[in-house]
């Protein structure tokens, strides 16, 4: 079920909210998290269509905040909140509410979005592009126990991944973390497996990628010993290299695709 909501409140489509509930039959609320995503119209369709994906486990209310700032004059004197609220099919297991900001309202998102949060659940803001150099700071960062960025969509991905190391706040999560966990969990139970010591490494990916800076670091610094960072065409890590005294440990992944060990 969809109702689109022209200049309207907070406090309307908290309304549109519930009315939508008790025509499709389910009054109860049962939602894990409230997830902010805080995008452009550009990126809209494939942030939320990865968040309704995730929703189908773990059932949340999305608030998809796409700002549109002011371009002229008339703009500028003018604020436009337009709303629109999918419950039910349209929403997968959860709650959508896709929140349009026009004009100077654009400027205070979280006095739109604080209202719609839902009560005694947690809070997570995601920016699929464009975050915010300290997103603890930030003020919908603020409202949140998590914070979510994506280095890799920034121009210079490295470059942006020192600065959040710099502004880390407890909450904080970046998407390369993430994307390197198989890789951490195969290459520790590889290690479980044998009784050798490790002499040296090599992560082998694309020259930019914030994610194989991080492994490359993070076998640094539990293995001690020296990491060499290779470049490949990609897509993202391609290899990780363990010279070993057993011999060598290899976990490769020279199509992009599927890995062996």
């Amino acid at each position: 079920m969809k109702i689109d909501l022209t200049d309207t409140t907070a406090s309307k489509i908290n309304k549109a909210l519930v009315r939508a509930r008790r025509a499709i039959g389910t009054p109860a609320v049962g939602m894990v998290l409230t997830l902010v995503i805080v995008t452009d119209e550009e990126n809209a369709y494939d942030a939320l269509k990865a968040a309704g994906d995730a929703s189908r486990e773990h059932p949340s209310r999305l608030l998809v905040v796409i700002k549109r700032h002011a371009r002229t004059l008339r703009d500028r004197t003018s604020s436009r909140l337009d709303a629109e609220v999918r419950v039910g099919a349209d929403a997968g297991t959860g709650e959508t509410v896709v929140l349009r900001l026009h004009g100077e309202v654009a400027d205070h998102a979280q006095s739109v979005v604080l209202p719609l949060l839902l009560p005694d659940a947690p809070v997570v803001v995601w920016w699929p592009v464009n975050a915010p150099l300290e997103p603890a700071k930030d003020p919908l960062g603020a409202l949140a126990q998590r914070r979510v960025t994506d280095t890799y969509a920034a121009e210079q991905p490295v470059r942006e991944l020192s600065a959040r190391a710099e502004a880390y706040t407890p909450g904080d999560t970046d998407l390369s973390w993430t994307r390197i966990t198989p890789w951490r969990s195969m290459l520790a139970a590889a290690l479980d497996q044998v009784t050798c010591e490790v002499r040296a490494v090599e992560v082998e990916g694309e020259e930019f990628n914030p994610s194989c800076e991080l492994l490359a670091m993070w076998l640094a610094d539990r293995l001690d010993v020296p990491v060499k960072r290779s470049r490949s065409a990609g897509p993202g890590l391609t290899a990780v290299r363990m010279d070993t005294s057993c011999g060598p440990i290899a976990l490769d992944r020279a199509d992009g695709r599927l890995a062996t060990l």
